[in-house]
């Protein structure tokens, strides 16, 4: 077996211009494996829309993309194995990119990393897809930052209802602090990809480089992210 690399893979698309804000989107994983993660393995392909659509979207804005790959696939118990590797991109853009606000956008185990690592000093925003949330999951790294949460009804890998009772913890210290409960969706996020698309490429735009929502797209996830800003915690879409 090759040996694993002593540093994550990552690497940024760059906007037109300098840029204002940075989406860093995080893969997700298994709860134990230390095999090396691939870029042809599903949870990593899966978010490739996710970065897709935040640079098409976010290019003149000043939008820039980060992608990166964990070393090994799993969360590993106590060893919580993604984020330090989160964590260690973080310092490397912030390196790169002196003051540059960073919003984290993770699916399953990738939004609960995004949760452990949002206490980093250049995050101000985090998107959590179907994320993979336990009971004593901590809220208080997202003090003061924008967050939004959004979870399929028929999710049968991560639990909906953790995802919301988390949100409604995260609300008491957050700028902003939304659930969003998708309708007729799973896990996967297939059905209704063009929404989900919708919510985490909108929510960043209005959160980090003051696009007003309709700016960002057409349909249901235009007035999500507007009520979501607006204080609305609690939305079915």
């Amino acid at each position: 077996m090759p040996a694993v690399s002593p540093t994550p893979f990552y690497a940024v698309d760059e906007p037109e211009g300098d840029p204002k804000a940075i989406a860093l989107v995080l893969h997700g994983g298994r709860s134990a494996s230390t095999s090396t993660v691939r870029a042809n393995q599903l949870a990593v392909l899966r978010m490739a829309p996710f970065s897709a659509s935040l640079r098409r979207a976010g290019r003149r804005r000043g939008l820039a993309v980060a992608r990166m790959r964990y070393l090994v696939r799993g969360w590993n118990g106590g060893a919580q194995a993604p984020v330090a590797d989160v964590r260690w991109v973080l310092d490397r853009l912030a390196e790169r990119y002196p003051g540059v606000p960073v919003a984290l956008v993770g699916h399953s185990m990738g939004g609960r990393a995004a949760i452990y690592a949002a206490g980093h000093p250049a995050v101000t925003t985090v998107v959590g897809l179907a994320p993979w949330i336990e009971g004593d999951d901590p809220y208080r790294f997202v003090d003061g930052r924008d967050v939004l949460v959004a979870h399929g009804d028929g999710d049968r890998i991560t639990s909906a209802k953790a995802s919301a009772a988390w949100t409604r913890r995260a609300a008491t210290v957050a700028a902003s602090a939304g659930f969003v409960s998708v309708r007729h969706e799973g896990h996967a996020m297939l059905r209704r990809a063009g929404l989900w698309h919708g919510l985490a490429t909108g929510f960043v735009l209005a959160a980090m480089c003051g696009a007003a929502p309709e700016e960002t797209g057409s349909g249901p996830a235009v007035e999500v992210v507007s009520k979501v800003l607006a204080g609305e915690a609690a939305l079915v879409v």
